[in-house]
Order: C-alpha cells, then structure tokens, then sequence
C-alpha cells in the first residue's frame, strides 16, 4: 500500500465513520475524535471482509464493500457509545 492509498483510506474512514454515527441508533455520547477512528477501523475491516469474500475489485464504485464499512460503523459506533455511556455514569 503506497502513502496515497493510505491518506485516502483515511479520508475514507473518517467518511464512513460519520456515516456510521449518523445511521446508528440513538444519541451517541461519544466524542468525534473516536467516531474517526472508529470509521477508519470500519473501512480497513470492511475492505478486508470485501476482498475475502470476493467482492472488492468491481468496476466504479463499489457499492457492497462501501455498505459493509458503513453498517461496520454503525455497530461500532454504538458498541463504543454504549461502552462510554456506562463509564460516564461510572465517574459521576
């Protein structure tokens, strides 16, 4: 992977990360900071489930592996705001 592919996977992730936040359930409670690298773990996963499960490389747009990393968002976003809801309360 070049540096160019790196920085876009980034640019991916934080899309797909704000995505996510804005199709999970409920309010999230956590900052965007991790909504960022929640999105950047769910694009680098999603491409690997894509390409393992045969459908990554397709002509233009490919519309299954950008729906995997979204719903992949989406879980973690609500796994992480569930998570960080429970230790607010805990510090208070």
């Amino acid at each position: 992977m070049t540096i160019t592919g790196i920085i876009s996977a980034l640019v991916v992730g934080l899309v797909i990360g704000v995505l996510g936040r804005l199709l999970a359930p409920g309010k999230q409670r956590i900052p965007m900071w991790l909504t960022i690298v929640i999105g950047i773990v769910a694009a680098f996963v999603g491409t690997a489930i894509a390409r393992g499960a045969g459908y990554a490389d397709t002509n233009g747009i490919d519309w299954l592996e950008l729906l995997t990393q979204v719903v992949l968002a989406a879980l973690g976003v609500s796994a992480a705001s569930a998570l960080f809801g429970k230790r607010r309360k805990l510090m208070h």
